[in-house]
């Protein structure tokens, strides 16, 4: 059974706190999705470090329950 976009975005922003997430279904099926996430726990890392802990976040889902997940990070301005 897929992840819904809430359970997505609920898993990361129980591991950032301060997260803005936005979660976008990119082929409707409930497998394929984007997300945009900005947080400060991201100043001053890499980009895959960002994407390591989103990865993290998501406890073991992506690659299994969760197919594919493009991910856009960023530290606030």
């Amino acid at each position: 059974m897929p992840m819904n976009a809430r359970e997505i975005e609920q898993l990361i922003k129980d591991a950032l706190p301060d997260a803005t997430v936005v979660i976008e279904d990119l082929a409707g099926d409930g497998d394929h999705y984007a997300a945009r996430i900005v947080s400060a726990a991201f100043r001053g890392k890499s980009r895959v470090q960002q994407h390591q802990m989103v990865y993290a976040a998501l406890k073991g889902n992506m690659g299994g329950v969760l197919h594919a997940l493009a991910l856009q990070t960023a530290a606030p301005d």
